[in-house]
C-alpha cells in the first residue's frame, strides 16, 4: 500500500484586500449616533457595500470579508474608521457633512514568508467559555464570557500563537494564527465597552486593544487569520488584524 506523501507548509503566502480609511467628525450627528450603538456603527460599516450581495443575506459581511475597526480622539473630534473587505466599498452614501477628507481606499497585495517580523494592532473581543452546572461528561459548551483583565488579554492571544510545525487547532479547538510572539512584550489596552440601546440593548462587546511585534511562522495561517479575523465581535468593530 502506497504512501501518502507528507505536505509541508508553504514557506510564503499572499493577502490581498481592500482598505477603506474614513476620518469622520465625531461631533456630526451621523457619527456620534455610530459611537454610542454599536448595531449603527455595524450598519455605517456595511452601508459600503450595497449590492454585492442579496439584501438580508445573513452570511453578508463574511461573503464580502468585512472587517473593520475604529479609533476615537474626542479633544480633537476625529474618528478613523479603517474598513478591509474583499470588495471594494463605496462610501458616497455618507453625508459630506460627516467626513473631514474623502475617504481613503486603497489595495492592500502583500506576501508574507515565514520569518518575516511585523508590527500589528488588533481590536479583540477576548471570551471564553465559562462552565455552567457541575461537571457531566455531556456537558454542552458553557456561558461566553469577556476577559476583562489585560493580563488575561495576553493569555487569550498567546493561546493563538502557532510555533513551527504545530498544526492550525489546538487540541481543544482554539485557531492558531501562523505567528508567536513574547507574550511579556505585548502592550495590551482594555477598550470601552460597546452597547445598543432599543432591541438590541443586550449587546455589550468588550474590548481589548494589542499592540506588539510578530514573527511569522505559518504564513497561510497568518492570510487566514487576516482575512478572517481574530475571535468574536467582527461585525461590532473586532478581529481586525493590522501588520506593518
Amino acid at each position: 500500500m502506497g504512501r501518502y506523501p507528507v505536505t509541508k507548509p508553504s514557506d510564503s503566502a499572499r493577502f490581498v484586500a481592500t482598505h477603506s480609511i474614513l476620518t469622520m467628525d465625531a461631533r456630526h450627528p451621523y457619527t456620534a449616533k455610530s459611537l454610542v450603538d454599536a448595531q449603527d456603527m455595524h450598519r455605517t460599516v456595511m452601508s459600503g457595500f450595497r449590492g454585492w450581495v442579496s439584501d438580508g443575506d445573513p452570511d453578508a459581511r463574511a461573503q464580502m470579508g468585512v472587517l473593520s475597526t475604529w479609533s476615537v480622539d474626542l479633544k480633537a473630534g476625529a474618528l478613523v474608521l479603517v474598513v478591509q473587505s474583499r470588495v471594494p466599498g463605496d462610501w458616497a452614501g455618507v453625508p459630506r457633512g460627516a467626513l473631514t477628507d474623502k475617504p481613503h481606499v486603497i489595495t492592500v497585495d502583500r506576501t508574507f514568508r515565514t520569518g518575516d517580523s511585523l508590527t500589528f494592532r488588533t481590536v479583540v473581543n477576548p471570551t471564553y467559555s465559562r462552565p455552567s452546572g457541575p461537571p457531566t461528561s455531556d456537558r454542552r459548551r458553557g456561558q461566553r464570557t469577556a476577559h476583562t483583565r489585560p493580563d488575561h488579554v495576553g493569555k487569550w492571544f498567546a493561546r493563538r500563537f502557532q510555533q513551527p510545525g504545530e498544526p492550525r487547532k489546538t487540541p481543544d479547538g482554539v485557531t492558531r494564527i501562523g505567528i508567536t510572539c513574547e507574550e511579556e512584550s505585548l502592550a495590551v489596552r482594555m477598550l470601552p465597552t460597546v452597547t445598543s440601546p432599543g432591541p438590541h440593548k443586550g449587546l455589550r462587546i468588550v474590548r481589548a486593544e494589542i499592540r506588539g511585534t510578530l514573527t511569522v511562522t505559518d504564513p497561510a495561517a497568518l492570510v487566514d487569520a487576516l482575512a478572517q479575523g481574530i475571535g468574536h465581535g467582527r461585525a461590532y468593530g473586532c478581529g481586525l488584524l493590522l501588520t506593518r
